[in-house]
């Protein structure tokens, strides 16, 4: 608590005598009951990994912030510690100022999430953290393509925080679709941005799928693990039944000849481009349009 020259309120220097004054002098059950010396070296001796989902720099007309993302699916109290280190650490290294954003797709965690976290004396806190809380309830639903094209960032956000419900389908196609029409340099970062949020292994999956299809996604380091995979004896298969699942996801039904064709191509580079149409393709027939 502030008095109005800026300087703590009696209430607060009162509640930080009680935790410094000597047990001993205590005349009631509250404040303080023992205090002990600890050691000043702060160093930590033992290697603890430590990563966040994903870190980005932002310039703005404001000055340069690091954004500091964290998908979370379920409430964790881990995170009081945790949190609080991570902004700390980063502005120490880089001297920017961090800036805390939690991604969930659940109205109940976004409901935890968004609890400060105070460190310190009630009413003097040392160290306060207020995430921004990104969820279904605060963030729309882009499951529209024009929608997706006008506001990439919006639908990259509401890729995030639905991408596990009913629109995700709809949702991730839009999206697709919209990363087609930004720079690539931007479209990348979207691409690993949403693929690192997405909880759901169909859901991401999905994606995965729509980004090889539009071959943004090969651009990434994440896509290596996935090339390496192709690399092997069934690449060809796997390409196939990529095509197949890009048109089950997207609703459009498909025909036992279609399916066949498909399975029947040997040809890595029809393939792909049957991928390409099948992320736009309003009948699975049109896969062999001009063929």
């Amino acid at each position: 608590m502030m008095a109005s020259n800026g300087l703590p309120s009696r209430t607060a220097l009162r509640r930080s005598r009680c935790c410094t004054r000597d047990s001993s002098s205590l005349g009631g059950s509250s404040g303080t009951r023992e205090i002990a010396a600890m050691n000043v070296d702060l160093t930590e001796i033992e290697p603890v990994e430590r990563r966040v989902d994903t870190l980005l720099r932002a310039e703005t007309d404001e000055g340069t912030y690091l954004l500091v993302v964290e998908s979370q699916g379920q409430p964790d109290d881990r995170k009081r510690g945790s949190w609080p280190y991570y902004l700390s650490y980063l502005y120490e290294k880089y001297r920017c100022e961090p800036v805390l954003i939690v991604i969930t797709q659940s109205s109940a965690t976004a409901k935890w999430a968004a609890q400060p976290i105070q460190l310190g004396l009630r009413g003097w806190e040392s160290l306060t953290v207020r995430p921004l809380v990104l969820g279904p309830e605060n963030v729309p639903v882009i499951a529209d393509e024009r929608e997706a094209v006008r506001d990439v960032p919006l639908a990259v956000l509401s890729a995030m925080t639905h991408g596990r419900g009913r629109h995700a389908p709809a949702i991730l196609e839009s999206l697709a679709a919209a990363v087609q029409t930004i720079d690539r340099d931007s479209a990348a970062v979207f691409v690993q941005f949403v693929d690192s949020c997405l909880v759901d292994p169909q859901a991401k999956q999905m994606w995965r799928d729509l980004m090889t299809a539009i071959q943004y996604f090969w651009r990434h380091p994440l896509a290596e693990q996935v090339r390496e995979e192709g690399r092997e004896e069934g690449r060809i298969q796997q390409c196939a039944e990529m095509v197949l699942r890009v048109l089950e996801w997207r609703g459009i039904p498909v025909s036992e000849s279609v399916r066949e064709q498909v399975d029947a191509c040997t040809e890595l580079d029809q393939l792909e481009v049957w991928a390409q149409r099948a992320v736009h393709v309003t009948d699975a027939a049109e896969l062999f349009a001009e063929e």
